[in-house]
């Protein structure tokens, strides 16, 4: 019979308490997170064998959890090396099998001292609370409004940092490999020159982070790992603190570096030290005769150290631009620059423009500086503005380095022409050239979801996540894709593994709104508009709100909010925001039959703002309120204007004329214009306006069996519909479908159905009045 488990075992002068999930050595508690406790239990039960990385996985996660298994593993077995004060390349106890996964090595015994039958049930003391402890996700660098706009991304950096250290002495250097991880903790400086600080810590950034050779973990993973180990996200990563974080996260390597003045001379010093020993794994020292000399040193010494880590020398000759290119000559400009990117984390875009603004006047030729400001007026909704920034940065391009370069040239193709199947070949490339690199991956799924595309848009949020993307995003975006499958469930199971880490943000709250709308949960939004109103303040709730109350024909309610929110953008000067804002509540007045006042409505619309999305949304309420020639007329200057993108083109145009073919009684024209929105009907923040004109069309056409098809999409993907008013409408189309048919008691059902949602809607609205009429001749 086979020795029942120990509860206490031990090896060396070491002793795991399997009850209490103690580690003690020599009678001295040691820290050990519950999840690398779990995993040194599962190594010491198979003392000798080798434990794969895959056992590992299935022993710590269930097949539902999304977490990076590579980085968690990595975080365990690193967190264990350093309790037993293991060495990996001598280890006593944790042996590396390289390509095959781990070994116990150490000799086990009971606590009578004889040597130990181990069987413990990893799987029985499994805590979904502890699972996302392995995660190395990053916190939001800005809350993004979604659905009613695109969704924003990440900063135009997803990586800035730099280093912090004494100075150095030569040391034998070691190289690492391209499966490794950096850690870049903050510089050391003792020039008393506060514009070192944060210039230095972005030129060394992005000096490394052009290569593909390194993996570099972002200053969000680092801001989020310092939360985690309950610190404030703007700590000083000291050397000290960089290597916990190091070895929290799995990595390989921190770089640590200073800067001293030497007489009129500067000292600059980057030192590479191992993880788990400190050991140095490469350094540099570097003069500089002026400040004006600082970054071109520094320069030089990054390029050196990339090499001493093992970079090839190839690879360095062709990602090795120049740091002034790369970056600017500039310091102050720099600095700005690296503030202005803290800023907008701390306070938020408005505040952190004028710090993009200034770089720039410091340096006219700074592509960062625009990136990062086009970035901050396109999350402020402000179209125009943020697409003159993105086109002078790219048109900056060949200054920068590559990673870089591949970045401006898909911010263009995404937010200035538009041409989205321009912008995946770019991001695919950046992907191929940069493969450990999670952001092209974000963008690939942005865009995959802005075309109909929800499975591929699923892929990349998975590889994102696979390469440890920015947390807010990575997590938040897996969200709401599974929405839009109608996943709800995987939705939120995501979020539960997000609080374990103690990450909430209000991205995910607008999400669980949503999730809760879905399950027709009341309770559950309103405790989710309370918590996004209490933290990040009223506008995403009065757009919430304004799109549920006019979903369930509240339309006065739903009007009261919507100016609320159109006159706080106008207060802070966000006049094609505050456009926008207004052209989306004036899309349901044209649908709800009120055409007059959404004539009315577009009109002084236009005053505030005449930009694209605000055109769009212009022309098909004008379309639809039955006044044809303007909305032709618009629908051929956007084409014009426009004549790459690719949402406009395939998505909106056919739509705006489809509804013109409607309303001047051609609806035969409308279905064969509407053939080219097929591919992207799908589109989330998109509504499924093709779907509801396309079923209209067939109405007109006395065609019941092809309209009701065209209405139950609403119902089949209500994770994209969402709360627009059109899913309410959409059961009034699908009851007129099938009275068409002749089908008076699924009719019926479906007018009942309609009727009941809209119970309590105002009653003059005008399509509630033709709908009553209808159901009543039914009887």
């Amino acid at each position: 019979m086979a020795s029942p488990a120990p509860a206490k075992i031990r090896f060396g002068t070491f002793e795991l308490d399997v009850t209490s999930g103690e580690l003690r050595k020599s009678g001295i508690l040691l820290k050990l997170q519950p999840q690398p406790f779990r995993v040194l239990l599962l190594l010491i039960e198979k003392a000798g064998q080798v434990v794969t990385r895959e056992e590992i996985q299935r022993c710590l996660w269930t097949d539902s959890t999304f977490v990076d298994f590579e980085h968690g593993i990595n975080f365990s077995i690193n967190q264990i090396r350093g309790a037993l004060a293991d060495n990996a390349e001598r280890p006593r106890y944790i042996e590396t099998l390289p390509k095959r996964g781990y070994r116990f090595i150490g000799t086990v015994a009971r606590e009578n001292g004889e040597p130990a039958d181990i069987r413990i049930d990893l799987k029985r003391s499994r805590r979904d609370a502890e699972l996302v402890g392995a995660m190395t996700p990053a916190p939001a660098l800005v809350e993004r409004k979604w659905p009613w706009k695109p969704l924003a991304v990440a900063m135009v950096f997803v990586v800035a940092l730099a280093v912090g250290g004494l100075f150095f002495h030569s040391h034998k250097s070691h190289e690492l490999n391209e499966t490794d991880t950096i850690v870049l903790a903050d510089f050391a400086n003792s020039t008393g020159d506060p514009v070192f600080d944060d210039a230095l810590k972005q030129a060394v950034s992005v000096q490394l982070a052009q290569s593909p050779f390194f993996n570099i973990l972002s200053d969000q993973k680092v801001r989020e790992e310092l939360r985690y180990m309950g610190r404030s996200p703007n700590d000083r990563v000291t050397q000290e603190v960089a290597q916990e974080v190091c070895q929290r996260t799995g990595s390989k390597a921190f770089l640590a570096g200073s800067i001293a003045g030497l007489g009129s001379q500067y000292v600059i010093g980057l030192k590479a030290l191992n993880c788990g020993t400190g050991d140095s794994l490469a350094q540099e020292q570097v003069e500089a005769v002026r400040k004006e000399d600082v970054l071109k040193a520094l320069g030089g010494a990054s390029t050196s150290l990339r090499r001493k880590l093992g970079e090839s020398l190839s690879s360095i000759q062709r990602f090795d631009v120049h740091i002034f290119d790369a970056t600017t000559p500039s310091l102050e400009a720099l600095k700005d620059v690296s503030l202005g990117l803290r800023m907008v984390v701390e306070k938020g875009d408005d505040e952190a423009l004028p710090f993009f603004k200034r770089a720039i006047e410091l340096d006219p030729n700074f592509a960062a500086a625009y990136a990062t400001q086009g970035w901050a007026y396109y999350r402020l909704g402000e179209s125009s503005q943020a697409s003159e920034s993105f086109t002078r940065a790219y048109e900056l391009r060949d200054r920068v380095s590559e990673q870089e370069k591949l970045e401006l040239s898909a911010d263009y193709y995404t937010h200035v022409t538009r041409d989205l199947e321009k912008a995946n070949q770019i991001l695919m490339l950046w992907a191929r050239t940069y493969p450990r690199a999670p952001t092209p991956h974000l963008y690939l799924g942005l865009n995959y979801g802005s075309m109909g595309l929800p499975e591929k848009s699923l892929a990349e949020n998975l590889e994102q996540i696979r390469l440890g993307g920015v947390f807010i995003w990575a997590y938040g975006d897996l969200m709401c894709t599974y929405i839009s499958l109608n996943r709800l469930a995987d939705a939120k199971a995501v979020y539960t593994q997000t609080l374990v880490r103690k990450q909430d943000y209000r991205y995910y709250h607008e999400v669980l709104y949503f999730i809760a709308f879905l399950e027709e949960d009341s309770a559950e939004m309103n405790k989710q508009l309370v918590w996004v109103a209490d933290n990040s303040g009223e506008d995403v709730v009065l757009f919430d709100q304004s799109r549920t109350e006019a979903f369930f024909g509240h339309l006065s309610k739903a009007r009261e909010f919507s100016r609320r929110l159109v006159e706080n953008a106008l207060r802070s000067n966000e006049k094609e925001a505050a456009a926008a804002l207004q052209m989306d509540a004036t899309l349901w007045e044209a649908e709800f039959g009120n055409s007059e006042r959404a004539r009315d409505r577009t009109a002084s619309a236009m005053a505030l703002a005449s930009v694209r999305d605000v055109d769009i949304s212009a022309a098909l309420a004008l379309a639809r309120a039955g006044d044809s020639a303007r909305a032709r007329k618009m629908a051929y200057d956007l084409e014009k204007k426009f004549p790459m993108d690719t949402l406009l083109n395939g998505f909106w145009l056919p739509t705006i004329r489809a509804a013109i073919e409607i309303s001047d009684d051609n609806p035969d024209g409308a279905i064969k214009l509407l053939q080219a929105a097929v591919p992207y009907e799908l589109a989330v923040g998109g509504d499924l306006y093709p779907v509801y004109v396309r079923g209209q069309a067939y109405l007109t056409l006395h065609k019941g069996t092809e309209a009701a098809t065209e209405y139950q999409k609403f119902v089949d993907h209500r994770g994209i519909v969402l709360n627009s008013p059109l899913g309410a409408l959409a059961r009034l189309g699908l009851a007129r479908a099938y009275a068409m048919q002749g089908d008076t008691a699924k009719a019926k059902a479906a007018y009942q159905d309609f009727l009941t949602l809209w119970k309590d809607a105002d009653p003059d609205i005008p399509i509630l009045k033709e709908a009553k009429a209808e159901y009543a001749k039914l009887h």
